[in-house]
């Protein structure tokens, strides 16, 4: 796109800009890497579309195994859902391809990473819409029995052990999707089956209007921030609208994700880790009857390992992340 003679409206540094005739200019996560075996991992991948209504797609992967072996010991299934401030990336960003391939082949599972609407164009709260779809649509593998379902599914996944995970504002859809998932399984018609075994947040995108730790001083990156969820989130409530901040008075109860067990992880760096640690001690405060781990990397910023996947640092977090799902 040219964007050489117009003018800027609106900038949201630094993911994108917006013109004033309404053009929309990505300046991050807009490249995309196909699906396929990838030769370090031996993980293979595929694009799916999950809800064909609203053009929500995913990008599926495991191990490259037979089916055959997989029959005999099925897999936990990580729904994972991607960062970028609601407003950037995809599941087919290059940097969340490779990081996906790397989580897939330390813990042995099979993942479904989402390719959620992004704002402005389809704006809040549209993508908690769309993966709540998504975690429905996994379910009807388990209550229906269709020959459109996904075979990978079918044949590699043990519904049992589930896990909703996500960075930034991927960790924040987790959270949500946790608690309504949560409420529906806990029903008239509980579901069997089908079991939401743990949280994983790396990095939880959560916000509110009053700062806390850094926030009180280092005002350049609480202000961009700021920008980030204005922009993404028309609500009059701002950084206390209850889809940024989980405690306001009016969000519902974080006791309610109903999972066994959650992980939080935050960077020593990053301007989001009280807001991290705040919500893994609030969660335990809470009254939840499961179990919160923490971890916390020191001396790296936000998605760290996303952006730098083969230092030591992010392999020592993505086999936290493995270690997670495959305890008992």
């Amino acid at each position: 796109m040219d964007s050489s003679n117009q003018e800027i409206s609106k900038e949201v540094f630094p993911y994108l800009r917006v013109y004033k005739d309404g053009t929309i200019d990505r300046i991050a996560g807009t490249q995309v890497v196909p699906p396929g075996l990838d030769s370090e991992t031996n993980v293979i991948s595929k694009d799916i579309t999950i809800i064909p209504q609203t053009g929500v797609t995913a990008r599926l992967y495991r191990p490259n195994f037979t089916t055959k072996t997989a029959q005999n010991h099925k897999l936990p299934l990580v729904v994972y859902f991607h960062g970028g401030a609601f407003c950037i990336s995809s599941a087919f960003d290059p940097l969340y391809h490779t990081s996906l391939n790397k989580l897939v082949a330390d813990s042995n599972v099979v993942a479904l990473s989402v390719n959620y609407r992004l704002a402005p164009e389809h704006p809040l709260p549209l993508a908690y819409h769309d993966s709540c779809d998504v975690l429905q649509w996994v379910l009807s593998h388990v209550v229906e029995h269709s020959e459109s379902h996904e075979s990978w599914l079918k044949d590699y996944v043990d519904f049992r052990r589930v896990f909703l995970a996500g960075d930034s504002a991927g960790a924040n859809i987790v959270h949500y999707t946790a608690i309504k998932f949560h409420a529906m399984d806990t029903g008239p018609s509980p579901i069997k089956d089908f079991k939401v075994t743990g949280l994983i947040m790396v990095n939880p995108y959560f916000w509110g209007k009053e700062p806390i730790g850094v926030e009180i001083t280092d005002k350049v990156r609480k202000n961009m921030v700021d920008n980030w969820w204005g922009f993404v989130c028309s609500s009059n409530k701002g950084n206390d609208d209850p889809l940024i901040n989980p405690f306001v008075e009016e969000a519902p109860g974080i006791e309610g994700i109903g999972c066994n067990k959650v992980l939080v992880t935050v960077t020593e760096n990053d301007i989001l880790r009280e807001r991290g640690k705040l919500y893994h001690k609030n969660l335990v405060n809470s009254g939840w009857k499961g179990i919160a781990e923490f971890y916390e990397t020191e001396g790296e910023d936000h998605d760290f390992h996303i952006f730098n996947p083969t230092c030591d640092k992010a392999k020592s977090l993505i086999k936290r992340l493995s270690d997670f799902i495959n305890e008992h």
